[in-house]
């Protein structure tokens, strides 16, 4: 990919809408796939009461709308100002309690685990019915809208056109916990082709750095795919 090509991918702009300022993808086509769109907003006229306390709206008790749902609230059932990442909104918004509790637990994401999908991490590849696994490294790409994987060959595979993930784990430790994620398997269509192709990636064996690495990444990952077929729902 030629880096005019890679840049007009990443090109941004400043928009203002209704409920902010964001910061868009130059071209829409070129959206995060995580992303979700701004909601419509209740019509005043619709909404004379809180759509959570019932309070009255007057002149004292005024109306606000919910960034992330667009629904009516009080003042203070709609007060806290939350950043709304996943929107693209450029400062914290308004949203109703409900809305920024989902909105604080998905900025974990955002300052956590999509900057370890970001720097990536070394795994075994395999392809399809593939004997013979590739070393490469994976990591998404910087608009988040592809997985990028480096080795001796190169492949690009689009978010969007993912359709199953799972995660590969293994035993259980001592004292009871969580399984270790050792790969993720993941089906996806590829541009013109019919039907899926299986991906599998498998990490390291040894207990190293590059292994503790891609656990890491394996669990942002499926952090990710829960946004991402979350994004599909909505």
């Amino acid at each position: 990919m030629s880096s005019e090509v890679a840049a007009r991918r990443d090109a941004k702009k400043l928009v203002r809408s209704p409920s902010g300022l964001r910061m868009v993808p130059e071209h829409r086509a070129f959206g995060s796939p995580f992303g979700l769109e701004e909601p419509q907003w209740v019509p005043d006229k619709e909404c004379p009461r809180c759509m959570q306390c019932d309070a009255k709206f007057d002149f004292l008790t005024r109306k606000h709308h919910c960034r992330r749902c667009g629904k009516c609230f009080c003042d203070k059932c709609c007060g806290q100002k939350v950043p709304l990442r996943r929107m693209c909104f450029v400062d914290p918004v308004r949203q109703c309690a409900e809305c920024a509790l989902v909105s604080h637990k998905e900025a974990e994401f955002y300052d956590k685990q999509l900057k370890v999908l970001l720097s990536g991490a070394t795994f075994l590849v395999t392809f399809g019915d593939t004997e013979k696994p590739e070393t490469m490294v994976c990591r998404l790409s910087n608009n988040q809208r592809y997985l990028l994987l480096e080795g001796d060959s190169h492949y690009e595979i689009e978010i969007a056109r993912i359709s199953t993930v799972q995660i590969l784990t293994e035993g259980f430790p001592p004292g009871g916990g969580n399984a270790r994620a050792t790969g993720m398997s993941l089906q996806y269509s590829a541009p013109g082709a019919e039907g899926t192709t299986q991906l599998k990636l498998m990490a390291g064996e040894d207990a190293n750095a590059s292994r503790r690495q891609a656990t890491a990444w394996l669990a942002a990952m499926h952090k990710a795919t829960k946004l991402l077929y979350e994004s599909r729902d909505q």
